[in-house]
């Protein structure tokens, strides 16, 4: 099987590592002089993890064009939670850790899916629905 991995830019790895962490992600690798994994990966599930590499090198991985500032929302990492409380609980953990809120908790999408719109520290979004 193959493993997929999610490559976004960050400018802060440690800032980055406390806000997933704080959102229930766990690193995966072997740490650095710092104590976090170089590159700093989590592991989403047994073949997908998401990776962040420091936005001064993230040109490697895309072709040395530039690195997005974190105000356009390209990619959306989408979270399937259980039930309309989990979407809010996850909102309220994410502003919590520092979150942006790009939409609020409701029902946006159809009338049978509850979702809200966050945002990681470099601008990155995360669409929770439940």
């Amino acid at each position: 099987m193959t493993t997929i991995t999610i490559a976004l830019p960050t400018t802060d790895r440690v800032r980055t590592a406390a806000f997933y962490r704080a959102l229930g992600f766990e690193t995966s690798g072997e740490p650095a002089e710092d104590g976090l994994p170089e590159p700093l990966r989590f592991a989403l599930n047994e073949h997908t993890e998401l990776m962040f590499a420091p936005t001064g090198g993230f040109g490697w991985v895309i072709g040395n064009e530039p690195v997005g500032t974190g105000e356009a929302k390209e990619c959306v990492l989408g979270l399937a939670l259980g039930s309309p409380a989990e979407v809010d609980e996850f909102v309220e953990r994410s502003r919590r850790a520092g979150a942006g809120v790009l939409i609020e908790p409701g029902r946006r999408l159809d009338p049978n899916r509850y979702a809200a719109t966050t945002t990681d520290p470099d601008g990155h979004a995360l669409m929770a629905t439940g």
